[in-house]
């Protein structure tokens, strides 16, 4: 018998003895697994190992993700990307390649979504065929069914690091050099309002939790998220918000904006927005004109003096107001703007830290403090360089005020 057609049989031999009069737990299902697995006298020729192999897989199909399980669980891989039930992809120490597994039908693939999206109180169907969520383990999942999907069910999810990244491992790797790192690590205590940039995959999540380490533990942060994802670590006073999606069941729908409106009226010292995406960013900017210093988010862009572009237009799909109004209010709200990249090698890096000083003339002027300068590649391909020190920050006063050089 083939390896595959026992493993279906094995498995409806499971939900066989299961079957639906009660809740099992797993160590249950784990003990039903086993009797079936020693009733079978066909696996008697197998090894040890492969009886093995097959419990976990037979498990994994029906209490964990099936064949994306061991993938999730490899710290190694930081994506998986399943383009249909035979199309998998997953990003390996930064290298894409396309594996040689793939689900035994639609319906079991739509099984393993529904596992995810029922495991964060989100639903997905025809009528909502985009959803966000997250799995146990912290890892971000974007779903896409059909009619969107014209390729069947399309589940994308970016699995983060076991262990919150440093400071210390990122000035290791290459990804920032001491000086700069020092000087955001004064930036954070003294609550300059930091805006993280960078293209799909750059980085920014990860270096938002970096930066969150040096937030004194006596303030109160909060988060709001799309999909909670951020890791913040050793903050006791820390209150985590997540957007609600609108359902079948008559729930309205609680967005970024509502959750920066709340989050006013809970004595915040810090507000952390996940991610601006659209019309939050008129609230964001609220918030850090309005004395909340110290105050983090990301956003999507290729430059720093991009990112201020798109947060003008961002604005503008929220209220109507004039340009100059409107970067008045970013040139007082944001203080720094940290614009991270992945270069052709797929290191991470941080490109640029530049300080916005003012706004003159309906412009927001950019002082670069740090740019990379790329100096060749090695014999390996992999990039040469590092972040030079280009100028020597303006405005100063929250440095001298929390008497910091």
């Amino acid at each position: 018998m083939e390896y595959t057609e026992l493993k279906k049989e094995l498995r409806i031999r499971v939900q066989e003895r299961m079957g639906y009069e009660k809740d099992f737990s797993d160590e249950e299902v784990e003990d039903i697994i086993d009797e079936v697995l020693l009733g079978l006298e066909a696996l008697a020729t197998y090894p040890v190992k492969v009886r093995r192999k097959l419990k976990k897989e037979l498990f994994d199909s029906l209490r964990r993700l099936d064949i994306l399980q061991i993938f999730v669980e490899d710290s190694s891989i930081t994506e998986i990307m399943i383009n249909g039930i035979d199309h998998i992809f997953v990003e390996q120490n930064g290298r894409l390649r396309e594996l040689d597994v793939g689900f035994e039908s639609v319906e079991k693939l739509q099984d393993v979504i529904q596992q995810i999206v029922a495991g964060c109180n989100r639903v997905v169907n025809e009528a909502s065929p985009i959803v966000d969520a997250r799995l146990p383990n912290g890892s971000r999942v974007n779903i896409v069914m059909n009619p969107v999907a014209l390729n069947g069910p399309i589940v994308t999810i970016r699995r983060f690091p076991d262990k919150p990244i440093t400071m210390e491992s990122l000035l290791r790797s290459g990804s920032i050099s001491p000086e700069a790192a020092a000087f955001l690590e004064r930036s954070v205590k003294a609550k300059y309002n930091i805006f993280i940039s960078g293209g799909t995959g750059s980085g920014k999540t990860t270096f938002l939790n970096v930066l969150s380490h040096y937030i004194p533990a006596d303030e109160r942060v909060i988060t709001i998220e799309d999909s909670a994802e951020l890791q913040l670590q050793d903050l006791p006073n820390l209150v985590r918000l997540e957007t609600r999606n609108s359902n079948v069941e008559v729930c309205q729908a609680i967005t970024v904006r509502e959750l920066i409106r709340t989050s006013l009226r809970m004595r915040p010292d810090r507000i952390i927005v996940g991610e601006v995406r659209g019309a939050e960013a008129i609230d964001m900017l609220q918030c850090l004109n309005t004395g909340h210093d110290g105050s983090m988010s990301t956003g999507h862009a290729n430059s720093a003096k991009d990112m201020l572009a798109r947060l003008e237009n961002m604005v503008l799909m929220g209220v109507e107001l004039p340009l100059a109004a409107i970067r008045q209010q970013i040139s007082s709200g944001v203080d720094i703007v940290v614009h991270l990249g992945r270069l052709r090698d797929k290191s991470r890096k941080v490109l640029e830290i530049a300080e916005i000083v003012g706004c003159e003339n309906n412009e927001i002027e950019l002082n670069t403090l740090f740019l990379f300068e790329e100096t060749g590649e090695d014999s390996q391909g992999n990039v040469m360089g590092c972040l030079q020190k280009k100028g020597v920050l303006q405005r100063d006063g929250k440095l001298k005020t929390a008497g910091l050089r």
